[in-house]
């Protein structure tokens, strides 16, 4: 009998998971069920996630850089690949901004409805620790991202899975330095990292044989969790907008990964379905990015060479989803409060939030202490940005999940063209996780 398809048994999780958490908001206590028995098991998928990630990112990037003969062909890489995340971040922006104005969702937002929503989150503490980490980034001078971006301690940037770039940078400096003792001096290295990077791989294959129950688990959560559905309901244009913005760069995606690389759309999203539905599920594009890695490279055929530096900088840096909806949700945020956006003010979204993209942190709820710094670059009033985000906070969990599926496809689709670009776009070559099990029966 042949075995259903990962992706399937992802979504079959997924569904179930919501129509259990569903049927439990109607049983006593049943959100505290759910939180005690059910979430823990998505809570150890997604730790397990995040305990592979840096091993993964360092030998898969040694790798990588220490099988290339000529070291201009990584500069050659890196540059394409920041010009294109730079380039995608900057139209998904604009589609956001285009929409907004022509829907206008915050125009329909009735003064009842404002004063619900800032009376149940203006004061939460989930929206003042928003502010306060966003007051944080802002006091930072124009070059901290490159500070921030060189580790003082290897060890310590390893041992945080938001010190991404930190571990980036050192792993590059490591494997160059490798090219240039020579191939005999750097062998020993190169076998370790090639030996570890080949186990850290199978450990992603083992994590995903539980990938449809911790799903379960996850959306199950969420469910039980969610906030009112008056308020949801009132927000539905707005959510709609942020939606249809994040589909069109989805066919925006598609189109490239057609044009540019020949391969059929449909037969991309296939192959990267699971990492996308895990990041629908976990809100986290660091803890999908193992996944991403494996299904691009086994499954795609983008070379290691090119998948080991893109994804993880994607990862970072990469935020096309998170870009688009901050773009939606300040326009939104400035017509719900009455307050008037200039041309020049729409350019300056435009800009902050690309900036903003680039030093974000690849976690859940990233995206609300950007949408602060964009909202102060436009001059919206201080003592409004609670009410602000007191707005779109009763959404922004669901919305999250979608904005950063649009973030890994985005990795994927980036590292398919700049593989396609530099010749290292070949045959997938998928692993099963049993593949060598009876070696060891």
């Amino acid at each position: 009998m042949k075995k259903l398809a990962l992706h399937w048994q992802i979504l079959i999780g997924m569904v179930l998971g919501i129509l259990f958490g569903v049927g439990m908001t109607f049983v006593d206590n049943g959100a505290t069920f759910v939180s005690d028995w059910i979430k823990p098991l998505g809570t150890i998928f997604v730790k397990l996630l995040k305990l592979i990630a840096v091993p993964l990112i360092i030998a898969s990037l040694v790798k990588g850089i220490s099988d290339l003969k000529d070291i201009s062909k990584f500069k050659n890489i890196g540059l394409r690949t920041i010009l294109i995340y730079i380039g995608t971040t900057v139209i998904a922006i604009t589609i956001g901004l285009l929409l907004v104005n022509v829907v206008q969702p915050g125009d329909g937002i009735s003064e009842d409805t404002i004063a619900k929503l800032t009376a149940d989150y203006a004061n939460s503490e989930g929206v003042q620790a928003k502010i306060a980490e966003a007051s944080k980034q802002k006091e930072s001078g124009p070059l901290q991202f490159l500070e921030d971006m060189v580790p003082d301690n290897a060890m310590q940037a390893m041992s945080n899975n938001k010190a991404m770039l930190q571990v980036i940078f050192f792993t590059i400096f490591l494997g160059i330095s490798m090219l240039l003792v020579g191939e005999k001096n750097a062998k020993p290295l190169k076998n370790f990292f090639d030996s570890l990077n080949e186990v850290v791989l199978k450990m992603v294959d083992l994590i995903m044989l539980t990938a449809p129950y911790a799903v379960f688990a996850l959306l199950a959560n969420v469910v039980v969790s969610s906030n009112d559905p008056d308020l949801l309901l009132a927000l539905l244009k707005y959510g709609l907008t942020v939606i249809g913005g994040l589909l069109l760069m989805v066919a925006l995606y598609m189109v490239l990964i057609s044009v540019f690389t020949k391969k059929n759309p449909l037969w991309f999203l296939k192959q990267i379905s699971p990492a996308q539905l895990l990041a629908f599920s976990t809100s986290s594009s660091a803890a999908t990015l193992p996944v991403t890695m494996e299904r691009v490279e086994e499954h795609i055929g983008v070379d290691k060479e090119v998948s080991s530096f893109v994804l993880p900088v994607g990862a970072t840096i990469n935020m096309d989803g998170t870009s688009l909806y901050q773009a939606v949700a300040a326009v939104f945020i400035s017509q719900a409060l009455g307050f008037d956006l200039t041309f020049g003010d729409q350019l300056t979204i435009i800009l902050t939030a690309l900036l903003a993209s680039i030093g974000s942190a690849a976690v859940p709820g990233a995206g609300m202490v950007m949408l602060v710094i964009v909202l102060e670059s436009v001059g919206f009033p201080a003592d409004k940005l609670a009410i602000g985000l007191a707005l779109i906070f009763a959404v922004d969990r669901p919305l999250d999940m979608c904005r950063t599926v649009i973030n890994v496809t985005g990795d994927a689709t980036v590292s398919t063209l700049v593989a396609k670009s530099v010749g290292k776009l070949g045959k997938p070559h998928p692993h099963e996780w049993d593949e060598h099990y009876d070696e060891v029966k």
